[in-house]
């Protein structure tokens, strides 16, 4: 449970229809084996010690009775178990009979909640049996216990020692309606809805029960679990599956397929539930005194040992068709952005400084994809290399080439006897590289392309990606200057997958090939002196690996998590590839960066916010400059 991890399961248990005490055996086995894997919650389906089907059986008082025997079983073997079970069965209260979910933790009922929308069309019949749930909370003794507990809709089964960690109950139907009891839960507080639920399956179905809870998820910010009756409830016309479903925020992080057997397990990340919602304005929260449908339970906190998968690249999906559209939207979004703030100001060109690198090269695809997007020839778009001290022959090559595939006449403009000039000027020793003599260039590079654009009437399109602008790595008032940057938006792992893309599908055999040997190159500002054509100065090697600092970012800024949860995260996302001294180190690297370079961040132009993340200090991120890092830094240091 540290770091807001909660292990949950989900299953269909084997049964026999009316044999409770079968059942709840099965229910048992299933909790036991929950527990040992660490699950600290456990749905079950609909009416599951019973059976759905048993139909006008549960006019039998022998059956209702056996139900609570069973319960009364489950409640005593459970225990010394550290799991929340859910199980369903048929209660007797106020002189009717209610479906209900009953909660069960450590040899105790937490409460009973009864179904709010019963199902009574086409070949469901529920009201024939059962009453809708009742307004408000009771309360009574069932299965032997003589503690009351309480009953009613809306309940929420909070741990005290986590309170993110709380859970709440819908049964089956109360999923389809267009305002489910989980809305008023999760604005209650709850972050993990279990559907106990008997839905049957047949053509469709199986989807429509993955679309309902994986939207259910994502709209109420929440964890979702279906747990759908088995195939031992087939005695009649319909047919059950057992399909099993555990979501989060609007993905499906664990199943069991239709008539498979087993556990469906993983994990939750209720941290992140909550961390979403604190953002949502729109989302709103009870507030008052804890009310009796809020039920407290203790439970150790434990470290949960992670299973669930936790994405390298948390950009972009990792289907390869799916990303591959993704990439497309991408390059659309700001093709389409780049091409309407240049007709909206009249611009007649877009300059582009092109390094043969990777940032560049998108930019360049970018504003060639504007001009065809505004009927423009490629010529408009007025592309520029500027070779310097650290510019390489295979860079250099690189550029000259895309510019001839697109048709973009390329501009070469050499900037050493300008710079050394400047030197002269400022009374910089040449032999000494330091950050003047690095800045210098970009700065000078800088200035040519901005009065160039005066000289066409264009506007300076930059660079720079997030990634650069969430570390600082970028010259102030250099490459970190533009009239609008195109990739502002876009995390430099994000950008070699949009390039990758473009070379893949662009229909050009001859561009593609350029387009992969850029992708080949080393990241480098080439702002020192080559080693004969060998790039000595790899971004990565300095600053670190983008992917890494790409994963801290995500987290860090995203959702806010600590130094110390984004660490374990990245442990695990990166295992076998960074180990823990590495990671540490460039994480560390990266919260010192991020924090000190926001000066940079408030002044950058205008450009398209394209993923969950945007550092522009007008709409997305906003930070004082001169803040202190303290409390980041001493939990970094205890890594």
């Amino acid at each position: 449970m540290k770091d807001g991890f909660i292990k949950v399961a989900s299953v269909a248990p084997e049964l026999r229809l009316a044999d409770c005490r079968y059942n709840a055996e099965k229910i048992l086995e299933a909790a036991r084996q929950a527990a040992a894997q660490g699950a600290k919650l456990l749905i079950t389906p609909e009416l599951s010690i019973t059976g759905y089907t048993c139909a006008d059986l549960f006019f039998q008082k022998t059956l209702l009775d056996s139900a609570e025997q069973a319960l009364e079983y489950l409640r005593r073997e459970t225990a010394k178990l550290e799991l929340l079970l859910a199980v369903g069965m048929p209660v007797r209260h106020l002189g009717k009979l209610f479906n209900c979910g009953v909660m069960l933790y450590q040899g105790e009922i937490l409460g009973v909640v009864p179904k709010v929308n019963l199902c009574n069309y086409e070949e469901f019949y529920e009201s024939r049996i059962f009453q809708p749930a009742p307004e408000g909370i009771s309360y009574l003794c069932l299965g032997g216990d003589e503690e009351y507990a309480p009953f009613g809709p809306g309940q929420r089964f909070a741990c005290r020692e986590n309170p993110d960690f709380t859970v709440g109950l819908e049964i089956c139907e109360d999923l389809w309606v267009p305002v489910s009891p989980a809305a008023e839960m999760c604005r209650s507080g709850a972050t993990i809805i279990g559907n106990l639920c008997a839905s049957h399956d047949g053509i469709g179905r199986v989807q429509e029960h993955q679309i309902l809870a994986v939207s259910q998820s994502q709209k109420l910010r929440c964890g979702y679990i279906l747990s759908v009756a088995g195939p031992q409830e087939s005695t009649g016309d319909q047919v059950f599956s057992g399909q099993q479903l555990i979501c989060e925020n609007g993905e499906l992080l664990a199943e069991k397929k239709p008539f498979e057997t087993g556990l469906a397990i993983t994990e939750i990340d209720v941290q992140r539930l909550v961390a979403q919602r604190r953002k949502i304005t729109t989302y709103p929260m009870q507030s008052g005194e804890p009310r009796p449908d809020c039920v407290p339970f203790s439970m150790t906190q434990t470290e949960t040992k992670l299973t669930r998968k936790i994405a390298r690249d948390p950009y972009l999906p990792e289907d390869p068709a799916a990303q591959a559209e993704e990439c497309r939207h991408i390059f659309l979004m700001q093709s389409y952005a780049l091409a309407h703030r240049l007709e909206h100001i009249h611009a007649r060109a877009a300059v582009v400084g092109v390094s043969g690198g990777l940032d560049s090269t998108l930019t360049l695809l970018v504003c060639h994809k504007a001009m065809e997007l505004l009927g423009q020839s490629p010529a408009q778009v007025a592309a520029v290399t500027m070779p310097c001290f650290g510019t390489t022959s295979r860079t250099r090559s690189n550029a000259e080439l895309l510019c001839r595939e697109l048709g973009i006449p390329m501009r070469c403009i050499p900037i050493g006897s300008a710079v050394e000039q400047h030197f002269a000027d400022i009374g910089h020793d040449p032999a000494d590289h330091n950050v003047t003599f690095e800045n210098a260039q970009a700065r000078e590079r800088t200035q040519v392309l901005m009065d160039l654009s005066n000289e066409l009437g264009g506007i300076v399109v930059g660079t720079g990606d997030f990634s650069e602008l969430a570390l600082g790595w970028a010259t102030y008032n250099g490459d970190h200057m533009s009239m609008y940057g195109v990739n502002a938006g876009i995390p430099k792992t994000q950008i070699r997958q949009v390039v990758r893309w473009y070379a893949e599908s662009c229909g050009n055999a001859a561009l593609g090939a350029i387009l992969k040997d850029i992708l080949d190159t080393p990241v480098s500002p080439e702002l020192l002196p080559a080693d004969g054509e060998k790039i000595t100065q790899k971004t990565e090697d300095l600053v670190g690996p983008y992917e890494l600092h790409d994963f801290f970012l995500y987290y860090l800024l995203r959702y806010g998590f600590t130094p110390g949860k984004i660490f374990r995260m990245a442990c695990y996302a990166f295992r076998g590839e960074h180990d823990e001294k590495t990671i540490a180190h460039w994480l560390k690297r990266c919260c010192q960066r991020f924090f000190t370079q926001q000066y940079k961040r408030s002044c950058m132009p205008d450009g398209p916010m394209i993923g969950p993340l945007s550092l522009s200090p007008r709409s997305a991120w906003r930070m004082p400059s001169d803040c202190w890092h303290t409390a980041w830094d001493q939990e970094l240091e205890a890594l």
